[in-house]
This record gives C-alpha cells, sequence and structure tokens, in this order.
C-alpha cells in the first residue's frame, strides 16, 4: 500500500484559515478525491472552505488543470482549421447554441460545440435538439472529427465522460452542499472540460439578471474574468460577452418551440434580440478564428447559414424538414386592461416552462418536447385588452395551475415603456 503524500485535513485547513493552498497538495487533492482516497465529506469541507476564503488567481489555475488532468484531454490540430466553440452559463429561452453554430461554420472555421442537458429551470440544447426526429446527441470521437473536417463544419453533440471526471464528480458534490455559486468552482468546472475539449478559441456568454445563473452583473463579471485568465493561462484564445437575462430570450421557452425560433434566426427572421446575440456571438469566435471581417448577417440572409444548419441536423441522424412535436393542451393568458408591458420577470417564466415539463427535476427525467410557453409580447410592446400575452403548452392540462402560481407577479402592465438597454452589456478579454 503506497503511503498518501498530503493529509486532506493539513489542505482543508489551509484553504479554511484563509492561505493559498501549495500547489502539489493541490493537484494531489483533486487526484486523491477523483480516485476515492478523499471521502466525499473531506471534499465538502474543502468545497465550502473555499466558497467562504475564495482562491487566488493561480490557485484556480492549478485547481483547473488538476481537473483537466483527471481525463483525457482532446486535440483538434490534426483538422487543418481553426476551432472555436461557445459557452454560456445558461438562462430563460437561450437557443443561440443551435443557429450559432452554423453559422460560424458557414465560413470554414470547425465548431465543437459539446453541450449538455438541462436541469431545474435552465433549458439544454441537447434537449432542444432532440426533439428533432431521428437527431443524436451520442457520437464517438471519430464522429466529430469526421462532420468538422468535412462540408459540415460544426457538431453539437454530448460530452464524453472521459472529459474531466474530477469535475463530474466534483460538482454533484457542489449541488448537495451549498457550494455551487462559488466563483473558484464555478469557473474550474466550466474551464475544466472546455479546455480539456481541446478549442483554440473560446467566447463565454456569461449572463446576469433575473433568469441567470448569476444575477448580480458584478459577480457575472468577476466570473468572466476569471474564466478568461484561465482560458488564456491555458493557451485558449478566450473573451466574454456579460449579456442581459432579466427577460427571456426571445419569445419562446421550452424545447421544440425553441428549435422553430432558431430556424426562424437560420432564415434570416425570427426576433431581434436572438439576432442580436447571435451575430455579435458569432462575430466574437470568427474574430478569434482569424475572421474579424466575415458578415455573419449577410450568412444569415443569404441561406448560407441554413444550409449549414441543414447538414448538421442530417450529419447525426436527424431530419431538418420534419415536422416538429405540438402540444395537444394550451392554455392562453390574456392583458387584463389596455397598456404597455414594462416587465417580464426571467426566472419565473423558466420555472413555469420546466413545471409544464419542459425541464427536469433530477437527471434521470425525461423532458416533454412539445411543453413550453410562447411569448406573444415584450416589455415595450403596447396590448390591448383581452390581447394573447403568452401561451402556456404541455402533454398534460393538470400541469397548467402549478405553472400559472409560477407566473403570479412575474409580469406587469403599466402607462410607460421601461427603458431598453443593449443585451451585450460588456466585451471581457485578458
Amino acid at each position: 500500500m503506497s503511503i498518501e503524500p498530503f493529509d486532506a485535513v493539513d489542505v482543508i485547513r489551509a484553504k479554511r484559515d484563509g492561505g493559498a493552498v501549495p500547489e502539489k497538495a493541490l493537484r494531489w487533492m483533486v487526484d486523491a478525491y477523483t480516485r476515492g482516497y478523499v471521502s466525499d465529506a473531506q471534499m465538502a469541507s474543502f468545497a465550502m472552505a473555499i466558497f467562504q476564503r475564495g482562491m487566488e488567481r493561480d490557485e484556480i489555475r492549478v485547481l483547473t488543470d488538476a481537473m483537466i488532468a483527471s481525463g483525457e484531454r482532446m486535440s483538434f490540430a490534426a483538422l487543418g482549421k481553426k476551432t472555436v466553440d461557445k459557452h454560456s452559463t445558461g438562462g430563460v429561452g437561450d437557443k443561440i447554441t443551435l443557429p450559432l453554430a452554423p453559422l460560424v461554420a458557414s465560413f470554414g472555421v470547425a465548431v465543437p460545440q459539446l453541450s449538455g442537458r438541462g436541469l431545474g429551470h435552465t433549458g439544454g440544447t441537447l434537449d432542444k435538439l432532440e426533439s428533432i426526429p431521428g437527431w443524436r446527441a451520442a457520437l464517438s470521437n471519430e464522429e466529430m472529427f469526421a462532420q468538422m473536417q468535412g462540408d459540415v463544419g460544426a457538431v453539437i453533440c454530448a460530452a464524453g465522460s472521459g472529459l474531466a471526471p474530477a469535475d463530474k464528480k466534483l460538482y454533484a458534490l457542489r449541488d448537495v452542499t451549498g457550494t455551487v455559486e462559488a466563483i473558484p468552482l464555478i469557473a474550474s468546472s466550466i474551464m475544466s472540460k472546455k479546455i480539456a475539449e481541446g478549442t483554440d478559441a473560446l467566447v463565454l456568454d456569461v449572463k446576469f439578471g433575473s433568469g441567470a445563473f448569476m444575477q448580480d452583473i458584478d459577480r457575472a463579471r468577476e466570473l468572466a474574468r476569471t474564466m478568461v485568465a484561465l482560458g488564456t493561462d491555458s493557451g485558449v484564445a478566450t473573451t466574454a460577452l456579460l449579456t442581459d437575462m432579466n427577460v427571456p430570450l426571445g419569445f419562446a421557452i421550452g424545447n421544440a418551440n425553441e428549435v422553430r425560433e432558431s430556424v426562424e434566426i437560420l432564415a434570416g427572421g425570427g426576433p431581434s434580440d436572438v439576432r442580436e446575440l447571435t451575430i455579435a456571438l458569432a462575430q466574437e469566435m470568427l474574430a478569434l478564428a482569424g475572421k474579424p471581417d466575415a458578415d455573419v448577417e449577410a450568412a444569415l440572409d443569404d441561406g448560407r447559414a441554413m444550409d449549414s444548419w441543414k447538414a448538421m441536423i442530417r450529419a447525426q441522424g436527424g431530419d431538418p424538414d420534419a415536422e416538429l412535436p405540438t402540444a395537444r393542451e394550451t392554455h392562453v393568458v390574456t392583458a387584463p386592461t389596455d397598456g404597455v408591458v414594462t416587465r417580464m420577470d426571467a426566472l419565473p417564466f423558466g420555472i413555469a416552462a420546466w413545471r409544464l415539463g419542459a425541464g427536469r427535476a433530477r437527471a434521470e427525467d425525461p423532458v416533454v418536447f412539445e411543453a413550453g410557453i410562447d411569448l406573444h409580447a415584450k416589455p415595450g410592446d403596447r396590448v390591448d385588452a383581452g390581447q394573447p400575452l403568452f401561451t402556456l403548452s404541455a402533454a398534460d392540462g393538470a400541469r397548467f395551475p402549478r405553472a400559472l402560481e409560477a407566473l403570479e407577479g412575474s409580469w406587469a402592465l403599466g402607462d410607460k415603456a421601461p427603458a431598453a438597454g443593449p443585451i451585450v452589456r460588456e466585451r471581457i478579454t485578458a
């Protein structure tokens, strides 16, 4: 039996007392936890110490690197073209990956978008795409490479279990120990997987506001800066956009309805806010890939992005022209008076969509593809009494009461339109 070079209790104490954990001890802690020597109880205590005391930039770099080292590290060097990825911290109606990946790929850049499933009110990209008949999320590394190397260029698929297994184990622990919100742990969790993925460049969409993981803009900014530093220190060209998530993105919240809205964007139409953010992120991604002058609006309007989308869906077994699921049951909420929509808080709408069946409470739960909410008006829009404000959709009408309960007090009508700010508030670089 080998003798361990460090003691978990000493590592916990060092962080508990506000000190920096030495590099070798921190690397050992992650490795020993991954192989089961350090217990869940000890790692939970360490995570709480990080939550309370924070970490220095170099500590977060070492923590991230140790998590990467716990599994495989992919490389796309053999593709012969630049790779650029995007990560969003998640929000309500955030379907941006769907139009964004094929749009960027239409310029000859490879987009390896390893995505996840939804949990709670935040919808998962894979859940949305699985509403397309035949589409599959699970691809081998060989299939991923072939899809990016050929004419398709973009791939949206499930991340393999070999990437940063330490993160998977620690993520589950954080969820049940009240340490989810620790910025060093969030940043190392996201960036360990993205760096291990092997992309040349990465754009981060860090959201703030009612429907965001980080509701406070200052905390969102701190998270963005931390992640940009981690990417930069690891040799991945990384930038971040701070984006507003106080109001749902677009008009569709759910799965199949978000795919429909994404296709509208790819056809040159769709909601202005979704188009604006898709364009901003595409410009950022293409600039990092060495194409700063790419005309992304033209690619949306002339059909190139749509061609790329259809090729990507077909390559993964899906039928881009198939009918998407539609709900058997709907419930329309109408305006009680004339007025202007002054408020639509994102979070309650996300929770309501989740209660309708669009999300899952546990990782093993199925999602109902046709469930969700379609907005008919947003803040700043004038409505008449009796005009539809939003429509709830579900497979079972018994779900409507709890969804409506979540929406109580979440929207308001008034006399004056609220001040409208830009979606992208700041750009953060190294």
